[in-house]
């Protein structure tokens, strides 16, 4: 991936407006899952809220990506194209959104319920939100980043849960992926070294099951190779001298 580019505070001001315009794209998105929708009626408004805010779609065309948005459900990990798939009742849904502000990129991801959910998809989401979290913790100036991914692995797995590792976080800026790859899982005190200007997307990827995935052959859509349901979320941070900033939120 190539040296870390250091951003500065012009760059990480219109990655504030990137990341938050994707932010209230998937919010708008989010609102929408319900039963009976269909996966190409939440690509559209992702889409259309980008666009209306003065944005690029990070995402449509992107190494061939045939959407606005990845929207992948229950067992389908990352990568969904979105289509004439319709949601049932306890699906969960989730939405992938990229969004571009004067060639910088804010990237963000978030699982939401369709209806009434079973306990054992709400339990799976929380954790893997968590574990964002968790991750975004560690994210301090001077740290590495093995000691992100070594907190999100051990706060999944603590709680009986598997971490994808075929994909990965990464940094984000001047192109949608750069350096460095954050892994959700690792050793703490390895990789990188977190300096102020460094942005990256911490996203993790939890299945119920086994880690093991398969991509599918339309060659995006990635599901869990045992077809439990998996959970992704994901937000872009900013490295600061005060702690991580968080750039894909939908207020400022």
């Amino acid at each position: 991936m190539g040296m870390i580019v250091l951003k500065s505070a012009r760059e990480l001001g219109l990655m504030r407006q990137a990341g938050r315009i994707a932010a209230c794209a998937l919010h708008e998105a989010g609102k929408a899952v319900e039963p009976g929708v269909t996966t190409a009626e939440l690509d559209r408004i992702v889409r259309r809220c980008i666009q209306r805010m003065g944005a690029k779609l990070s995402f449509l065309n992107y190494n061939g990506f045939p959407a606005s948005a990845c929207i992948s459900v229950n067992e389908q990990v990352i990568h969904g194209i979105p289509g004439h798939r319709a949601l049932k009742q306890g699906d969960i849904v989730s939405i992938d959104v990229g969004a571009c502000i004067a060639g910088f990129h804010g990237d963000t991801a978030w699982t939401f319920p369709c209806g009434d959910i079973s306990q054992a998809a709400r339990a799976l989401m929380d954790t893997t939100r968590n574990a964002l979290f968790e991750g975004i913790a560690r994210a301090q100036s001077g740290c590495r980043v093995g000691d992100i991914s070594s907190a999100v692995q051990r706060y999944v797995e603590s709680r009986g849960y598997s971490v994808i590792r075929q994909f990965v976080g990464h940094g984000v800026g001047a192109c949608l992926h750069e350096a460095p790859e954050v892994p959700n899982f690792g050793q703490a005190g390895r990789g990188a070294r977190l300096h102020p200007g460094t942005t990256i997307a911490i996203e993790p990827m939890v299945a119920v099951g086994g880690q093991e995935v398969i991509t599918q052959p339309d060659g995006w859509t990635v599901v869990t190779a045992d077809t439990s349901l998996s959970a992704h979320y994901e937000h872009t941070i900013a490295i600061t001298a005060d702690g991580p900033v968080i750039l894909t939120l939908p207020e400022p």
